[in-house]
């Protein structure tokens, strides 16, 4: 046995629920049982789109800031090789030993920058700790 429940309407529900009601299938318990349902289904969804804004305005903050930094970082590397390259000789075509020089520094630098990937380990913590000993 379904519990009953006595509830107020104003005339125009009213005349709407009659109106569905007294189609073929359907009854006016069901319609408004419903209604209900989905009203409070909604309010629950509700709930919890709130407490998802807040965490998903938290996470794009958070990735404005990286965005922000990535930038920074890249305009900073890109200065820094502008002016390395505006204040550095070129090497003589024939200086075979100083060409030889570059290609390995070079090879060391990249080899130096796939280990601390490799790691996870910040390149610029590593840079301070090897400065501190």
């Amino acid at each position: 046995m379904k519990p009953r429940h006595h509830l107020y309407l104003d005339d125009e529900l009213t005349a709407q629920l009659e109106r569905l009601g007294s189609k073929p299938g359907t009854s006016k318990s069901a319609i408004v049982a419903d209604a209900l349902r989905d009203y409070l289904n909604r309010r629950a969804t509700r709930q919890v789109d709130d407490l998802l804004k807040v965490r998903l305005d938290r996470m794009s903050t958070q990735l404005g800031r990286i965005e922000r930094d990535s930038l920074v970082l890249l305009e900073t590397l890109s200065l820094f090789v502008r002016y390395q390259l505006t204040v550095t000789a070129p090497l003589p075509e024939g200086d075979k030993a100083a060409q030889a020089i570059g290609r390995e520094r070079f090879r060391r630098f990249v080899d130096q920058v796939g280990r601390q990937l490799a790691t996870g380990r910040s390149i610029g913590a590593a840079a301070s700790e090897e400065a501190g000993q």
